[in-house]
């Protein structure tokens, strides 16, 4: 008996990690597998229970847990809360917490879905990348940091705020090892990005990542500032098998990269530890409150998430490709949520597009 802690968090959570949880209850029944789910609060939901976004009992039941599955946090509703309070806060909190340093975020276009790409078919055919975003360093994290006052030349007292981007060399190192060992199991190749040309942060960033490539001498590497990545990223998104970055540049490239399939709802990710603490699996969507409770949300994100954890996890590799090859029929048979839908779609709820999926797993 394996054991998930199940972090519904705010707005759609609940239905999408809903979704998921019957899915790998299907799959689970087909491979004779055991998991228990012990349901946590977290975000906007914990902290109308708690008066904390991050409650130490979320923690230690995520810390009980051989994984974690999150649905998403955040709502409108907590924005005039004091920053430490909002839900957001407790994704970085979490991170910290279980040492959550490598986001694994894959972006593969389903040929399926080419017409909701927003790039041409023939660009954003066969995209199949994998981006290994470091997640508990960089600016997100470092310190010091703050809002404080100074004083101008002309004698006013003004504002100013500060975020120290940082990392050490060991945070480097153990992130590239995780870059180049997913590499070695696609085309081999690794595009470090990053903006060595004006950050000292970064240029050690590529010094570290050359020594780590030297352990892994099949693989190829090379590198990219990260705006000609974000520019190569639309034009030719096909040249990229593994992209490394840190935390900030990751944040923003994912989300753009995760365009190029057409929607947020089709994106998993699995963020890793070092092993001594359990991996966490989401969406890389938001919480969408204004969707939430109308059956309308795209659950195939969360579900593929499900796959991850299997693979990932417990290394459950079979069962992880089942629910992929399940999700790939249903959208061959041209069933959709509204996100991903053209003209001629059979349009689907969030539980029917489910139940579909289900169906699949025989």
């Amino acid at each position: 008996m394996k054991n998930i802690a199940v972090l519904l968090g705010d707005g759609v959570g609940g239905e999408i990690i809903s979704s998921a949880i019957k899915v790998l209850d299907r799959v689970s029944e087909k491979y004779n597998l055991k998991f228990q789910y012990n349901y946590a609060p977290i975000g906007g939901r914990a902290y109308d229970e708690t008066g904390m976004p991050l409650p130490d009992k979320t923690i230690q039941t995520c810390l009980k847990s051989d994984a974690v599955l999150l649905g998403a946090v955040g709502d409108w509703k907590y924005d005039s809360l004091a920053p430490e309070l909002r839900p957001e806060r407790a994704l970085l909190g979490i991170r910290k917490k279980l040492n959550l340093f490598a986001n694994l975020r894959p972006v593969k276009v389903f040929d399926e879905l080419l017409f909701s790409s927003p790039l041409k078919e023939e660009i954003a055919r066969n995209t199949d990348i994998m981006i290994v975003r470091e997640l508990t360093g960089d600016v997100y994290f470092g310190e010091p940091k703050g809002i404080s006052t100074k004083t101008t030349l002309d004698g006013r007292e003004i504002k100013y705020g500060f975020n120290n981007m940082i990392y050490d060399e060991d945070e480097i190192r153990r992130i590239a090892h995780v870059a180049f060992k997913s590499a070695q199991k696609r085309k081999k190749r690794v595009c470090c990005v990053d903006k060595a040309n004006v950050l000292d942060v970064s240029r050690l960033f590529r010094e570290i990542t050359k020594e780590v490539s030297l352990e892994y001498p099949e693989v190829e590497l090379s590198f990219m500032y990260v705006d000609n990545c974000a520019m190569q990223l639309v034009q030719n998104p096909r040249q990229f098998d593994v992209i490394l970055t840190g935390n900030i540049f990751g944040d923003i490239l994912s989300d753009e990269a995760s365009t190029i399939c057409g929607s947020l709802g089709m994106l998993p990710s699995a963020s890793l530890s070092d092993g001594k603490t359990p991996f966490m699996y989401e969406p890389i969507h938001g919480s969408a409150p204004d969707l939430a409770g109308k059956n309308v949300v795209n659950p195939i994100a969360t579900i593929l998430s499900v796959a991850m954890m299997l693979d990932y996890s417990f290394n459950e590799k079979l069962a992880s490709d089942t629910i992929f090859r399940a999700v790939k029929d249903v959208l061959k048979e041209n069933y959709r949520t509204r996100d991903i839908a053209q003209k001629n779609s059979k349009i689907c709820t969030t539980t029917k597009i489910t139940d579909l999926i289900i169906e699949k797993i025989v």
